[in-house]
């Protein structure tokens, strides 16, 4: 599906969003006329979290009921958690703040990451922008070239943030299937963690397919990288010969994992708004095309300590 048709259907939805009323309340050209609508993005300038929530703030105000004037403001931190957090307890509840956050804001709460401060149930979901696929790249210079070469060679990789797919992959293959990967932390979006990497500061870095592919098109065509895996459930046409996070794992339980944070890129770049938005403000469940679904609140799963997995070598995660 091509930009332009994904940014239409976005629209038709938004639109449905911001113009539905209900009886006796204000109406949304009167609401909105004169306001200004903030799109919270939780990472820096430059990664496609700020390429898609810049280009919905480009397009949405003429669309919107009353015209609002539409602006975009990065947020990062945690991985973009200090995004949801803010949206989350902060945000005004009016339908003048919305939000593009990780796609695996829902999964960091289940796994009781402790910069969590929302509850994912509760966001209002308004739909998805466009699918992700996020990449794990190697400079080219980097002795580990694959993620075989991960298991025998300790490689350092930038971070982004506790919450972000940056950190949160690395550790899990560290711990199911033994890469050595040796996370750099403090870089606030993948712009920067590509601009280590170039430098020699760290191995490798992790971005989003759809901005390297676009942004990096001299690093490709010169093959100044080398990309080791895609954390989508299969590999795309794009990438026929790089390995995807779902096709990995020893065990059944283990590829159940890595199947449970593949499926994230069909999140992907997704718009949510704050909880306690006014119903006459949002649609209907289901209404529009889209829309993300709500995640459930079942056990959190825990990745087993080595300790535990050498008196139980079974599988790496606990129920």
């Amino acid at each position: 599906m091509s930009r332009n048709s994904v940014l239409h259907r976005s629209l038709v939805l938004l639109l449905l969003l911001f113009s539905t009323n209900a009886g006796g309340a204000e109406p949304a050209e009167q609401f909105f006329a004169r306001r200004t609508v903030t799109i919270v993005i939780g990472y820096t300038v430059g990664g496609s979290y700020d390429l898609y929530g810049r280009m919905v703030a480009r397009h949405l105000g003429k669309h919107v009921p009353g015209q609002p004037t539409v602006i975009a403001q990065n947020m990062p931190g945690a991985g973009s958690l200090k995004a949801a957090n803010y949206l989350y307890e902060l945000a005004p509840k009016d339908g003048t703040a919305l939000g593009m956050i990780v796609e695996s804001a829902a999964l960091e709460q289940a796994l009781a990451n402790p910069a969590v401060q929302y509850d994912a149930g509760k966001f209002t979901y308004l739909g998805r922008v466009a699918t992700s696929n996020n990449i794990f790249m190697q400079w080219h210079t980097a002795r580990v070239q694959s993620l075989e070469d991960a298991k025998r060679i300790e490689t350092s990789l930038a971070g982004t943030g506790p919450g972000s797919i940056a950190e949160t992959v690395p550790r899990l293959l560290n711990a199911v299937i033994g890469t050595k990967f040796k996370l750099i932390s403090g870089y606030p979006a993948s712009s920067e963690a590509m601009l280590a990497m170039e430098r020699g500061e760290v191995d490798g870095a992790s971005s989003s397919w759809a901005a390297v592919k676009v942004g990096k098109q001299a690093w490709l065509r010169e093959n100044k990288i080398r990309i080791i895996l895609q954390t989508t459930p299969e590999r795309i046409s794009e990438l026929p010969h790089t390995p995807s996070l779902g096709e990995i794992g020893d065990t059944p339980e283990d590829k159940q994992v890595f199947a449970l944070y593949a499926s994230g890129s069909a999140i992907g770049r997704s718009l949510l708004g704050p909880p306690g938005i006014p119903a006459h403000r949002i649609p209907s469940h289901g209404e529009g095309p889209g829309l993300a679904p709500r995640p459930h609140s079942g056990g959190r799963p825990r990745i087993r300590s080595p300790d535990e997995r050498q008196r139980n070598p079974g599988s790496r995660i606990s129920p």
